[in-house]
């Protein structure tokens, strides 16, 4: 039975709706993964439904899968032992990796065409296992096909082991803009393998090391002490500290997704990019010729020498982290750093009005105020932070 309303009940009605939805994932840290005899992929996977046999299809980075060509052959052994459990629905896929795959179009339509071949469905599971890069696109694919299917990252590299691959970020870049198109999706499982992470180039070793120095800088003081302690044995990608390192940072990275109060960044912060408004600059200027974590620990310098000039951070403590970053092997100087427009602007400094564009809202930038703590301002004088970069371009003069 319909009750008509009366006409003081006509109208314009408001009805809210709330409700909240509990996100949870684990996060494993584990070393030779695919050994048979390690339970962490098969128990990811059955965590919720142990008795069941699950549809797996997996992408694989191609960088990966050349400098390890046993590796899908490993993949394959590994879900032969684990049949009861699992089933791959076809070979590994190998894709691009590095930035190519986010650059285009094509790859994305091409592992979602792969998904409807096989019939993944919101109960199958979708494993990425590569770099960072190879991770925000499958993790993309896997956010919107069926408005969302099961997915599991397996960072290899320690940048995404220790930063992007814990987050809940996917995307690709488009019109030139870095991860223009995205979603926020929290994996199904996180699996860390440290030998891949110890397998990599020292290039890309080092460059995942920023992440930890950024993090160590706006979140724990006594990290970035323990980086200046251990940077002898980090700087020589020795294991145990390797290890530790891509522990504390994944720890600090999840505690500000789970406890910051803006884990799918609503507002117009973004409290985990110290140093990365000029970073991602950089990056497009030097068509990613730059590692992110290169570019990262050249934005952090600069930024650190602005802290100072802006009166938020002691004289010498920017020395101090650029002394850190220089021991790790970071180069903290680009040539791209000068390149200018038309109008004699540096193109550097565009980096700011993009940096604000990608959230909305006004302009939010994390600097420091000390060693462990991230101060949030929301104006950046341009002439001061030309000072800091001439500073920062006079340090390797020295």
């Amino acid at each position: 039975m319909t009750i008509p309303l009366t006409s003081s009940e006509v109208g314009q009605q408001t009805v809210w709706q709330r409700f909240a939805v509990p996100f949870e994932f684990p996060v494993v840290f584990t070393e030779n993964l695919f050994a048979p005899e390690n339970p962490a992929l098969r128990d990811a996977v059955a965590r919720l439904e142990p008795a069941r046999r699950h549809r797996l299809i997996v992408f694989v980075d191609d960088g990966l899968a050349a400098s390890r060509p046993e590796l899908v052959d490993q993949v394959q052994a590994y879900a032969d032992h684990h049949a009861a459990n699992l089933e791959l629905v076809c070979k590994p896929v190998l894709v691009p990796g590095g930035e190519k795959i986010k650059a285009d179009l094509h790859f994305i339509e091409s592992i979602q065409q792969s998904l409807f071949d096989f019939h993944i469905d919101r109960h199958s599971y979708v494993v990425a296992i590569g770099g960072g890069a190879v991770l925000d696109a499958v993790g993309l694919v896997a956010a919107t096909t069926h408005r969302g299917v099961r997915h599991i990252r397996i960072p290899t590299t320690v940048l995404a082991q220790n930063d992007s691959g814990v987050g809940v970020k996917n995307g690709v870049n488009l019109h030139g803009v870095k991860n223009f198109v995205g979603s926020f999706a929290p994996p199904f499982a996180v699996l860390n393998d440290i030998d891949f992470a110890l397998s990599l180039p020292d290039r890309d070793k080092i460059a995942g090391m920023a992440e930890a120095v950024k993090v160590a800088l706006i979140r724990d003081a006594s990290f970035f002490r323990w980086l200046e302690q251990n940077s002898e044995n980090l700087a020589t990608f020795e294991r145990g500290a390797m290890a530790t390192m891509i522990r504390r940072c994944a720890e600090l990275h999840m505690r500000q997704i789970a406890h910051g109060g803006d884990p799918f960044e609503t507002g117009s912060a973004r409290p985990l990019d110290y140093g990365h408004w000029s970073a991602h600059k950089l990056e497009s200027i030097t068509r990613h010729h730059v590692r992110h974590g290169e570019a990262v620990a050249i934005g952090m310098a600069l930024d650190a020498r602005y802290s100072v000039l802006s009166g938020l951070l002691e004289p010498g403590q920017e020395d101090r982290i650029c002394a850190l970053l220089e021991f790790l092997g970071f180069d903290l100087w680009h040539p791209g750093m000068l390149r200018t427009e038309p109008d004699g602007e540096l193109t550097i400094l565009a980096g700011l009005r993009e940096f604000q564009e990608h959230l909305g809202g006004e302009l939010t930038i994390t600097l420091l105020g000390d060693i462990g703590t991230g101060v949030e301002v929301h104006e950046i004088d341009t002439e001061r932070m030309k000072e800091a970069l001439h500073w920062l371009q006079k340090r390797l003069e020295a």
